[in-house]
């Protein structure tokens, strides 16, 4: 191994070396792992090596730096006494029990999320205690961390020798590690200005091989800093009068009048036909639920009998797409009915999360008892925050007495104790004569797939199948409790997921992993069928207002769609960098740096094509993205009492 001569650089670069084979190994591993997935040839080989060691490099000039500071600045009477040795040889059984937890750690989050680290493990460092008691309930991780400080204590046994002559070798002078760390320093800065987190990396084509090709502490680092991404700066853009036009006929419908005089502004006035129904909505956003764990879907599993029966029973959507790969991006859609903007959902921006016309806050002023019950703790995600700012009153874990809870795990109360409290809350409100609009969130179809033992046939904790067996177990039992109740005649429930259980695909946006069910489910009110109709999160808002014969002020970037079943659907989807719209077919992508794509086929063969400003879906995608940001920015997805007066529409 070659390491420069003097003491000080030898040491670092050693460190550094050590670094880099770690990270060598791990994309190796990762990338011998998942071969099929990749697809690698001789050329894509050489690629991801080549731009995987220069993230690698980039990473360490930052990280490199405070050590290089020590190193520079420490007085050569210290740096040869005999403690300070055996210090720094410490130090390097440290580093390398860091090194290796960062490759144990990267390998967890690709097992549970297909990618390097990104904005999910950002969030999950905010909120550490529902990720720490998550990672101890899923994963033996004394005995891993015991190994890791095993492995640790023999890499550094093994790296005596070459890290004894670094210690011992000639020390560098003073002025010359001055002169060594100005220039790291200048290094990091150009590193700073020129590569981000998606340069070099690959733009389309194969997501797994840009992934390898990253970082995973660089990205994790990049994420933290990029929390908000200006649509304009980094986007394809068109004139805002062709966004308008775009745009306005994307939202249109024949019971809309829009309001604004910005072009860009959608608010409208919606009159739905027919005598307003004060019904009571139970909507339950349920964690992780993908169509395809539905045995109506092909599943041939048994995992979800009552599913299946209520497909049958209920106005059911089978052509039905989350917007996103995270609750939070459900919440903000089915929510709001706004596409997902780049960088942070709404839900997440701390500071400007509230004050919308969300669905709650619409309902509120139809006189409902909006509630947002989540079987977690709301501080989790903003959650709390943001349905407290847009209408909404909190339920959650934290407002539940102990003895109301009967299993608890890392992510909160288990669905049945959840379905208790809105039987509760059910039975409070239709007490006093108020309709209720109950938003549940559930948390149990999550990792660590534990829940109450004794209700099904797969024990707690094995896997995915079982969560999902025990959600539909809980569901059955809800729906029988409240088939007692006296409430349950004037009540509609709604079942969506909130995402699926899997993102991870060969391209940036796999258009079939955010396939999702929704369940409309009124008997003796909405007759049981199917919608085949392309469907968005987005659009649910809308169209269960419209179910209501609800007249009311709309920000909603979605639409009715049992207005006209005829009219070609669309979806938007997108991560916090990729915005996408679907149209059955074809999938447009707008990235950062303004680059366009477009995938023909996008449910078969999905051949990727550079895609341009002529084209109509991506000029459709345009519409919806930039005036998404447009209308977040200049507030006009504000909550507007006056202008429920100003438009006729009622107060």
């Amino acid at each position: 191994m070659f390491l420069p001569r003097h003491a000080q650089t030898r040491y670092l670069g050693l460190l550094v070396a050590c670094w880099l084979a770690v990270f060598f190994l791990t994309r190796s591993t990762l990338l011998l792992t998942h071969l099929p997935e990749a697809a690698v040839g001789v050329f894509d080989l050489l690629r991801i090596v080549a731009l995987g060691t220069a993230y690698d490099l980039a990473f360490l000039l930052y990280a490199a730096l405070p050590l290089a500071f020590y190193l520079a600045l420490c007085p050569e009477r210290l740096w040869r006494s005999r403690g300070h040795r055996v210090f720094l040889v410490v130090l390097t059984g440290l580093s390398l029990f860091a090194m290796f937890f960062v490759a144990a750690a990267e390998w967890l989050f690709w097992d549970e999320f297909g990618v390097r680290f990104n904005f999910i493990a950002v969030d999950y460092l905010i909120y550490s205690k529902e990720v720490v008691d998550n990672i101890l309930e899923s994963y033996p991780i004394v005995p891993l961390l015991a190994l890791l400080a095993l492995l640790a204590g023999i890499a550094t046994l093994a790296l005596r020798r070459p890290l004894m002559a670094a210690l011992t070798a000639p020390s560098l002078p003073h002025a010359a590690r001055l002169r060594g760390l100005g220039l790291l320093l200048l290094a990091a800065a150009l590193n700073l200005a020129v590569i981000g987190q998606d340069f070099p990396r690959p733009r389309g084509g194969n997501i797994y091989q840009a992934e390898l090709a990253g970082n995973g502490p660089f990205q994790f680092f990049a994420a933290f800093r990029n929390n908000e991404i200006d649509y304009r700066q980094f986007y394809a853009t068109l004139p805002d009068s062709e966004t308008a036009a775009l745009l306005r006929a994307e939202v249109a419908e024949p019971n809309a009048r829009f309001l604004g005089n910005d072009p860009l502004d959608i608010r409208r006035a919606i009159a739905n036909p027919g005598g307003e129904l004060r019904r009571n909505i139970v909507l339950v956003t349920i964690e992780s639920l993908s169509a395809k764990y539905l045995g109506s879907f092909g599943d041939t599993r048994g995992l979800t009998p009552h599913l299946d029966a209520l497909r049958r029973e209920s106005l059911f959507f089978n052509n039905f797409q989350a917007t996103g790969t995270r609750t939070d991006r459900g919440l903000e859609a089915i929510t709001l009915s706004i596409p997902p903007t780049p960088g942070r959902s709404i839900v997440k921006r701390i500071g400007r999360e509230s004050g919308y016309a969300s669905l709650g806050q619409q309902l509120v002023v139809k006189g409902y008892d909006s509630v947002f019950v989540y079987g977690g703790r709301g501080y989790f995600d903003n959650m709390s925050r943001f349905f407290a700012g847009n209408g909404y009153r909190i339920v959650d874990q934290s407002s539940v007495p102990d003895g109301e809870m009967q299993f608890r795990n890392a992510w909160g109360m288990s669905d049945e104790d959840l379905y208790a409290q809105a039987l509760k809350l059910a039975d409070q409100d239709h007490a006093t004569g108020q309709p209720f609009f109950l938003h549940l969130m559930t948390t149990s179809n999550h990792r660590p797939y534990t829940y109450p033992d004794g209700r099904i046939d797969i024990p707690s904790g094995s896997g995915r199948a079982g969560a999902v067996k025990y959600t539909d177990y809980a569901i059955g039992r809800f729906l029988e409790q409240a088939r007692a109740r006296p409430w349950f005649a004037d009540t509609v429930f709604i079942f969506v997921a909130d995402h699926t259980a899997g993102s991870a695909g060969h391209e940036d946006l796999p258009v079939a992993n955010y396939h999702i069910p929704l369940f409309i489910y009124a008997p003796g009110w909405i007759a049981p069928r199917e919608v085949s109709t392309l469907t968005s999160q987005i659009d649910l808002a809308p169209t269960l207002l419209g179910l209501l014969n609800m007249d009311y002020v709309s920000t909603f970037f979605g639409r009715n769609v049992l207005l006209d079943e005829n009219r070609p659907g669309r979806t938007v989807i997108g991560n916090y960098q990729h915005l996408g719209l679907f149209d059955g077919k074809d999938l447009a992508i707008l990235s950062p740096r303004k680059a366009i794509r477009r995938h023909d086929d996008a449910l078969g063969e999905s051949r990727e094509q550079t895609g341009t400003l002529a084209e109509p879906l991506i000029r459709r995608n345009i519409a919806y993205y930039e005036g998404a940001s447009h209308a977040f920015r200049q507030g006009l997805l504000a909550w507007r009492p006056e202008l429920l007066t100003k438009t006729g529409a009622p107060h």
